[in-house]
């Protein structure tokens, strides 16, 4: 059973930071893509980072380049997304997702986390 477990949400004020963390479990974890995304009220779904794991290579929306960053601990299973120079853009709730971004259309996919929210007020 696909199990992906989000923390780190929560309330910043703009130029704040927040670090999620996804734990997935050994199955899950370290399959052909993992990443994240958001959606926040009212809009549409936006692709933020993934990581290609046979390649290691890292894409990130033009949005959050430069201000997030996603990280790996192996050893943990869990993957991380830091989120510096917070804007009020980027409230939404946030997804990691062990699939490739393809497929972060739709409906809920056991595949994504829970999700969790991260708001940021000026």
């Amino acid at each position: 059973q696909v199990q992906l477990v989000e923390s780190g949400g929560g309330s910043v004020q703009t130029g704040g930071s927040l670090r999620l963390s996804c734990a997935a479990d050994a199955y899950t974890y370290g399959g052909s893509c993992m990443g994240w995304f958001r959606q926040g009220a009212g809009k549409e779904r936006e692709g933020l980072i993934s990581i290609y794991t046979s390649s290691g290579s890292t894409y990130y929306a033009d949005s959050v380049k430069g201000r997030f960053t996603i990280s790996q601990d192996n050893a943990k299973n869990t993957l991380y997304l830091q989120m510096n120079s917070l804007k009020t853009e980027d409230t939404a709730v946030y997804y990691c997702a062990a699939d490739c971004p393809s497929r972060w259309v739709g409906p809920m996919s056991p595949y994504w986390g829970q999700g969790t929210q991260v708001t940021v007020s000026s």
